[in-house]
């Protein structure tokens, strides 16, 4: 027993003394040794192009749609409610498109519109050409938006607006 307990005591000393010496190669901690900046390889030809942006693949299966929202308004907001949350508020809006199965439905902030303490918002939405129902709840749609506080400073009055009517909310 005394054997073993011998050798680990003289093992752990002699590499103790090996931390103490930068250059040993004995020391584990230096089989790497330290980092070195390297200068980077600037590419002339990328040199505009986030690398962290995925670059856009053509696929069979997408569709090629312009970047803006070519969404129609809903005809009438039946709903609107802020619910206050801790570091914001969710802006929820309601409303009864004016075809069946609107769908993609936004809440587009407008900035024109909106003034000191006043925010306004258009809820719009993707629809198909189709017939129009009279069953409401087929053509009912519900959209959320999250707004921090810091957008939210200031503000006295927040409005949806529809193609025929508009809601606003007050504090």
């Amino acid at each position: 027993m005394r054997k073993p307990v011998t050798l680990l005591i003289l093992a752990t000393v002699a590499l103790t003394g090996c931390a103490t010496i930068n250059e040993s190669r004995f020391n584990p901690l230096n089989w790497f040794g330290s980092s070195q900046p390297d200068p980077a390889a600037l590419d002339v030809a990328n040199a505009e192009v986030n690398p962290l942006i995925p670059r856009r693949r053509i696929s069979f299966f997408r569709n090629n749609q312009p970047e803006a929202f070519a969404g129609q308004p809903i005809a009438e907001i039946t709903e609107l409610l802020v619910e206050r949350r801790p570091g914001g508020a969710i802006i929820r809006a309601t409303g009864q498109a004016s075809r069946i199965g609107p769908f993609d439905v936004r809440l587009m902030g407008d900035e024109a519109a909106s003034a000191d303490g006043v925010l306004v918002f258009d809820l719009k939405a993707l629809q198909q050409p189709g017939p129009r129902s009279t069953n409401p709840r087929a053509r009912q749609v519900t959209v959320g938006l999250w707004i921090t506080d810091q957008d939210l400073r200031g503000v006295r009055t927040i409005t949806v607006r529809g193609a025929n009517n508009a809601r606003s909310v007050r504090r």
